[in-house]
């Protein structure tokens, strides 16, 4: 008999191998759990920003029934005119609201089936499926909804759109969120004049919003992220481990196992965890490395996992070489978000 898991206690990231099967895969395909609930009305749009409540207002159109869209003004023009793209493109800076948009088309859309990923967990699944089969299985879906939409490689960039593709002529709907607008998607990161033609096929399946703003976490939480002396991390790891369970673990050795496990697991790797433990953090050199803890802290903040820290503040971790190059924008939504944690 499997013993249940510990409810409390210490445990290490790095001791933690997990596997993920392709139906474990699918079962995760839908909103995190910070955006159970997120709905068009509980998304507060910022005055001075009036792009927010205009996208808001599109996608509302987008994820009701013809019959129900409000009456008037730029449902009313748009009624006219028949919709003649499949999918919607949020594109804007972090912290905007475009996840918690996108959740809530997933949530009002009456839809029979419909799924809802990041970009990355949608690659994975691929992967470990194939490309048919994964076709087979969103093939006349309802909708895909696609969380921070990138290509940093020319091999994803060939298998989304011959996946979107596929699924738009089957009638699949799209949503999708970014930090970059469609026709610009890998700029930096590869040759992408090389694959000018696959990029422009699939940018012409969306209608793009722009949703311009700050970003909200930054609104109520200012300065770096929060670290710890050795004698305050060690009180709060004991804290913590008291009332549920904390990891402890250094930080290069959590960026070293990283590195052997993919990042569709990460999530398995901090399930039934309630606090991080990072000691001794240092400001990272290695590109693949970074972007690896990206996507790390990107599952730690959909399950809102708060992170202690020793040594340099996590929201320095990426150097300024990096902040430079063509992964600005993920490194920046990264940082604001280990800067969210920290303060937890």
């Amino acid at each position: 008999m499997t013993a249940a898991p510990a409810t409390t206690g210490i445990v290490r990231l790095v001791e933690r191998i997990p596997t993920v099967t392709g139906a474990e895969m699918v079962a995760f395909l839908v909103p995190p759990p910070q955006f159970d609930g997120a709905t068009f009305d509980s998304y507060r749009s910022d005055p001075a920003f009036p792009s927010q409540q205009e996208a808001k207002d599109r996608l509302m159109a987008f994820a009701a029934p013809a019959a129900s869209a409000p009456r008037g003004g730029l449902f009313r023009r748009a009624k006219k005119e028949p919709e003649t793209k499949p999918g919607v493109y949020l594109d804007g800076g972090f912290g905007v609201g475009k996840t918690h948009l996108l959740a809530a088309i997933y949530h009002a859309m009456p839809a029979r089936r419909k799924y809802f990923g990041s970009f990355i967990e949608y690659t994975a699944l691929v992967g470990a499926l194939g490309y048919q089969k994964t076709v087979e299985l969103f093939r006349g879906s309802d909708l895909l909804a696609i969380d921070e939409f990138e290509l940093d490689d020319p091999g994803d960039t060939m298998v989304m759109t011959r996946l979107l593709g596929e699924l738009v002529a089957s009638g699949t709907r799209l949503a999708a969120t970014s930090n970059t607008p469609p026709n610009a998607l890998g700029e930096g990161r590869f040759a992408a004049q090389d694959f000018l033609r696959e990029i422009q096929a699939m940018s012409a399946s969306f209608e793009t919003l722009r949703i311009d703003g700050t970003d909200y976490r930054q609104r109520a939480i200012d300065g770096e992220a929060k670290t710890l002396t050795d004698a305050a991390y060690a009180a709060a790891i004991e804290t913590a481990s008291a009332a549920g369970v904390a990891s402890d673990d250094g930080f290069d050795d959590v960026i070293a196992h990283l590195a052997q496990v993919h990042p569709s697991r990460y999530i398995r790797m901090i399930d039934g965890v309630t606090a991080i433990g990072l000691r001794d953090v240092h400001t990272l050199v290695d590109q693949s490395a970074a972007l690896r803890f990206v996507a790390f802290v990107d599952r730690a903040y959909d399950a809102q996992i708060p992170i202690l820290a020793t040594g340099t503040a996590l929201s320095s971790v990426f150097g300024d070489e990096m902040l430079g190059g063509g992964y600005r924008k993920k490194y920046l939504r990264a940082m604001s978000r280990l800067v969210a944690l920290t303060q937890a």
